[in-house]
């Protein structure tokens, strides 16, 4: 989600250090797609958002990636929509973070460029603003 020309992400640490992600997750059987973005970004950062348009869908193919080994067989179709913040922008640890989440952070767009974020084709198209138009397929990226 985008406030104010910063966007939300969440804070993990590995052996290589601080990187960072999208707020998201995996949809529950009989969830919408509306109920399961507000759901995993109240779990992962204690913001109430309101799903907006979609623009970003990216396959993950786990094999082809730095995270093969963690991975393995994973092969995930991600839609990335741009959220609206519905009610407090105050942003912390939510009551279920991911499982290697350290904390979240408002990020100015001009600093994603500086970041390690995962998709970084994300990373890369955001650092210049929101994009308009319709939903761009990245393909197999990372």
């Amino acid at each position: 989600m985008v406030l104010r020309d910063r966007i939300l992400l969440l804070k993990h640490v590995d052996a290589d250090g601080e990187w960072y992600s999208l707020p998201g997750g995996g949809q529950e059987h009989g969830e919408t797609l509306d109920e399961a973005l507000v759901r995993e970004c109240y779990e992962e950062t204690g913001v109430d958002v309101r799903m907006g348009r979609l623009l970003f869908i990216r396959d993950y193919i786990a094999k082809n990636h730095e995270f093969a080994e963690d991975d393995g067989d994973a092969h995930q179709l991600e839609l990335m929509f741009e959220c609206e913040v519905s009610g407090s922008a105050d942003a912390g640890l939510g009551s279920v973070p991911d499982e290697m989440q350290t904390g979240v952070a408002w990020v100015p767009l001009d600093d994603l460029r500086e970041l390690r974020l995962y998709p970084q084709a994300v990373a890369r198209i955001l650092a210049g603003g929101v994009p308009d138009g319709d939903a761009a397929y990245l393909g197999d990226v990372n």
